[in-house]
């Protein structure tokens, strides 16, 4: 081979492969330490924000009610249904154990048959702590292609630092915890109870594919609504689950001609234990500190009695 087809070939090299390589990894650095736009620091990484319920419990600890602007409280992991989880991988990201964020796999599949074939039906490729970043910190508005992919490529960035900072099993936890169910049912604790009035660890292997379905679109497959697309979501989750061995194939053939039955428990302020107890609490404990000031100078028992219940 002579020399100018060497040269050639070197530079074919480097234009096709190695230059965009380096150039790759040149912007996913710069995107890491926040140059390129919103980067959540370690402390954000490691105690994200989420609005959580206050929870009213009577002396035998039974929760009597609820104040929240998110109905949404914390469980653990193994406060969950393992048919959750199975219900939540086997769907939503069948490789989560063996990636570290991103399923390269999965964004192969998605360029060659989705992007270059057209096929939309053939699925994402975002991972679970992908699209846990992207619920932990919300897409802004694009002003343009670029910065979509922008904010595309930084969705990646932090779910890689999230594969890092927690362990799969709290990373699953968090999905489920973050979740907005509908119909004030936000995280697994309150769509369990508001759904099929249970705790996400009592919860059967067709509810928990009904709740795991509706990650897809929880307006679309609402239960409440829209019962029958509800249905035929459960069963595409129950299919995954077969699919890939989580149920055998008898377990499907029985399980999707359950129908959907709900135990719905709207949550409404003035339902369920105690709600004027609860109303006089919630007063007490949200009014402001007593002024002597603001008090005549005949009214100093009223005065104390405030003082002493606040």
């Amino acid at each position: 081979m002579d020399e100018k087809k060497i040269k050639f070939f070197t530079k074919l090299f480097w234009i096709t492969f190695a230059a965009p390589l380096i150039i790759g990894i040149l912007v996913l650095t710069l995107i890491s330490f926040g140059a390129l736009g919103f980067m959540p620091t370690f402390e954000e990484l490691e105690n994200p924000k989420s609005n959580l319920a206050s929870e009213v419990y009577s002396s035998d600890q039974v929760v009597i009610g609820t104040y929240f602007r998110e109905n949404r409280s914390l469980v653990q992991f193994d406060e969950l249904s393992p048919f959750l989880i199975n219900a939540l991988v086997a769907t939503e990201d069948v490789r989560f154990y063996q990636h570290s964020g991103i399923d390269f796999r999965s964004l192969a599949r998605v360029i060659v048959k989705t992007v270059l074939g057209g096929n939309r039906s053939s699925g994402g490729g975002s991972t679970i702590s992908q699209q846990l970043a992207k619920m932990l910190f919300p897409r802004e508005q694009f002003d343009s292609k670029i910065a979509m992919i922008f904010r595309k490529l930084r969705e990646w960035v932090i779910a890689i630092k999230l594969e890092k900072s927690y362990t799969k099993d709290e990373i699953l936890a968090m999905y489920l915890n973050k979740f907005d169910f509908l119909n004030n049912a936000v995280g697994i604790k309150s769509s369990s109870k508001v759904y099929f009035n249970k705790s996400p660890k009592e919860l059967n292997i067709e509810e928990a594919a009904m709740l795991v379905g509706m990650a897809k679109n929880p307006s679309y497959y609402n239960p409440v609504r829209r019962n029958e697309l509800t249905l035929k979501r459960r069963n595409v989750v129950l299919s995954q689950m077969q699919r890939y061995d989580y149920i055998t194939v008898s377990e499907f053939d029985s399980l999707k001609v359950l129908p959907l039955v709900l135990n719905y428990q709207k949550v409404d302020h003035k339902l369920g234990l105690a709600p004027y107890f609860r109303e006089y609490l919630r007063t007490t404990m949200t009014a402001k500190e007593p002024i002597r000031e603001n008090y005549a100078s005949w009214a100093s028992q009223n005065f104390r009695v405030d003082s002493l219940e606040w």
